[in-house]
């Protein structure tokens, strides 16, 4: 690799790394955020939710991953123009591949190493957050939950407990309002939690039903089982698996008798082609910002700034490809479509880097912007000096 493309590549990674860092940052501190309750309703470890953090960075860094090196490069390209570099490099009689070259190789690592992401380190740490989260809530009844206040469980599931020794509940309090069916409150003087955590075990209590008419039906009970496998994985049923924890292997080759590929094959459908495709982008997003900013341009020229063409052509791009994933879950006439988004596009930004072709601003907005730049410089001084007597 010649000096100059060496300079271009180092320039570009660093501009990457510093639109990438703070962003998935930001996005990071969201999404942990929402997530808090994992400490205060469940009473894990900071320890644990610091894991539980780091599991969902594989989720973001394949989204962010593409739109940072459209920033690096446009921000790169644009500054070289802007120091006249780009038309030394073509006024020396310089081949383009100069500047081509090491943009598209980073492009290319950077989808490689998005494909190695979403392939192999999403799927087990989506997995792992998930069971993390349901071994947490599975044990909240019997450890943490607190005496003489009410708690919630999931959506719709309450839970009061008079005095709690061990795994022994006394003066239980459980409302059940997760069926929009029945309304369910449950009284027991006394409960356990089985030792995997899927069954909470009451005694002596009685069980309030009503119905959206209004009906109240009142059971006495010796002993009453609660199911809690919805909360927790450790049930002797099935474990369910959903599309995104799916490794590849096994979306290429699904197993047909599994409950939870039976109820949705459409979703599984979509996520593998997700997987074959969004790690295509970044390359494709490198070739869309040499068109847009690879090129040597006067600084008189009327354009916008190539930064905001670049990144409006791949948020058009990206989401095109998800509403064509979308479509994908309800039928499978889309999945042309979904390999059509990203290929085309490449397409068309190598056709125009090969023939040397410029992207330019259409009339009406090259008008518009002159004449708002006429109403924004300042009048000219007038040249005469001034009256003679």
């Amino acid at each position: 690799m010649a000096l100059l493309e060496r300079y271009i590549l180092r320039r570009t990674t660093q501009m990457v790394l510093v639109a990438l860092m703070p962003v998935l940052a930001i996005i990071w501190t969201i999404q942990v955020l929402q997530r808090i309750n994992l400490v205060t309703d469940s009473g894990q470890s900071m320890g644990s939710f610091m894991t539980l953090a780091t599991m969902l960075l594989p989720t973001l860094i394949p989204v962010v991953l593409p739109f940072a090196l459209v920033i690096g490069v446009t921000q790169t390209l644009t500054a070289m123009n802007t120091d006249s570099e780009l038309a030394i490099i073509d006024a020396s009689g310089a081949r383009r591949t100069i500047i081509y070259k090491p943009v598209l190789i980073l492009g290319a690592v950077l989808s490689l190493v998005s494909f190695g992401i979403t392939n192999f380190a999403e799927p087990p740490a989506r997995a792992a957050a998930r069971q993390m989260v349901a071994e947490a809530y599975a044990d909240l009844l019997s450890s943490v939950i607190e005496e003489k206040t009410f708690r919630t469980i999931q959506d719709g599931l309450y839970v009061q407990i008079g005095q709690r020794q061990g795994r022994i509940l006394r003066g239980l309090f459980v409302a059940d309002r997760r069926d929009p069916n029945y309304d369910l409150i449950y009284y027991a003087k006394e409960g356990m939690i089985d030792e995997g955590g899927t069954s909470l075990t009451m005694r002596d209590g009685e069980v309030q039903q009503k119905t959206p008419d209004g009906k109240v039906s009142v059971v006495k009970f010796l002993s009453y089982a609660f199911d809690l496998s919805t909360m927790s994985e450790k049930s002797d049923k099935e474990p369910s698996l959903s599309a995104s924890d799916a490794s590849l292997s096994f979306l290429l080759s699904p197993d047909q008798d599994l409950d939870s590929y039976k109820k949705n094959p459409g979703t599984f459908r979509s996520e593998l082609h997700r997987r074959l495709v969004d790690w295509m982008f970044p390359f494709v997003f490198a070739l869309i910002s040499l068109v847009v900013a690879g090129d040597a341009r006067s600084h008189r020229e009327a354009r916008l700034h190539p930064m905001v063409v670049a990144l409006v052509t791949a948020f058009m791009l990206r989401w095109l490809g998800f509403y064509f994933t979308n479509q994908v879950k309800q039928s499978a006439v889309f999945i042309p479509l979904v390999y059509a988004v990203p290929v085309v596009s490449g397409l068309i930004a190598a056709y125009l880097l090969a023939t040397g072709r410029k992207l330019h601003m259409p009339a009406f907005i090259q008008h518009a912007s002159r004449m708002l730049q006429r109403r924004i410089s300042p009048p000219k001084a007038s040249g005469n000096g001034g009256q003679g007597a």
